[in-house]
């Protein structure tokens, strides 16, 4: 059966504890953040709104996405030359896009509930209902999973004739369509149409909610009241840059960018991969004083 051979930090050493170390560091980090964020939103009743059941979605959809890829990113650290089935890969390939498009439509979701909490608080009830939530959530998630669903299909059709060898520790579409033989135009053509279709347009949904919710703001006539409105976007606005920053960037090197040196996009599918699920709980553990509470008592008890 054919493997695939995954790489780690160009430069280093393959096996490096100093690298493993600090990964699974990382990925504690995430276990416990996310886990934490989850569990004070379900205890604390004050938490059982359409925001939080939002930022539950996204700690999950952020779960996936770092589990996806924990096994073979210490794998990599630890075993030299580490060598992966080619349908683990593919299945790996498949669930690391489903989860990134699952977080993508829930940090559109994210920012109508900003929308609406903003420029139309009065109907903020009515409009997002437990069951829209839930619907939403539903189609957030079959959105993701058949989108990506054709990439994996048309992967799994190509022959594979050149070097074996991947340029990160986990599977990317790009990066094992580069090693495919044939013609690759129409998984490639279909797999730009799947990320313009999803992250593409989701970046526009949030970018023109933002734009309407910055028109309410100025609005305002009270700068305190504008201040307080603005300061319930800050943890979204992160959520969202800490996301679609290294995103964009790993999607534009890995088509356009070949001449640069290659630590450049195995860093950036790295922070596309582990920052944001580390980063996220952080920013509302800290802007959010009942979430923050939980976790406090949550500790106290320990």
């Amino acid at each position: 059966p054919m493997t695939l051979i995954l790489t780690g930090i160009p430069g280093l050493a393959v096996s490096s504890p100093w690298v493993a170390v600090p990964l699974c560091c990382l990925y504690v980090l995430m276990l416990l953040g996310n886990c934490s964020l989850l569990w004070a939103i379900r205890a604390e009743h004050a938490l059982h709104t359409p925001m939080f059941q939002f930022l539950s979605m996204l700690a999950l959809a952020d779960l996936g996405l770092s589990l996806c890829t924990l096994p073979t990113v210490l794998a990599v650290f630890c075993v030299p030359a580490a060598p992966l089935p080619f349908r683990a890969c593919l299945a790996q390939m498949y669930f690391i896009h489903t989860f990134s498009a699952i977080e993508s439509g829930v940090l559109v979701a994210m920012a109508f509930d900003r929308f609406v909490a903003i420029c139309h608080p009065l109907c903020y009830g009515s409009v997002l209902s437990g069951s829209l939530v839930a619907r939403a959530g539903v189609l957030i998630v079959l959105r993701g999973t058949c989108v990506v669903l054709p990439v994996a299909v048309l992967m799994a059709r190509m022959p594979f004739c050149r070097a074996r060898v991947l340029s990160h520790s986990f599977c990317l579409h790009q990066d094992m369509l580069r090693l495919a033989c044939g013609d690759v135009r129409p998984s490639s053509w279909y797999g730009l149409s799947a990320v313009i279709l999803t992250k593409g347009l989701d970046s526009l949904a949030i970018l023109l909610s933002y734009v309407l919710i910055l028109r309410a703001i100025l609005g305002t006539v009270s700068p305190g009241a504008r201040a307080k409105a603005f300061s319930t976007c800050i943890c979204h606005l992160c959520a969202v840059l800490l996301f679609y920053i290294p995103l964009i960037s790993l999607s534009v090197i890995h088509r356009f960018g070949k001449h640069l040196a290659p630590l450049i996009p195995t860093l950036l599918a790295d922070a596309y991969l582990l920052v944001p699920p580390v980063l996220n709980p952080l920013v509302y553990s800290w802007k959010t004083k009942q979430i923050r509470r939980r976790i406090l008592l949550l500790l106290c008890r320990r």
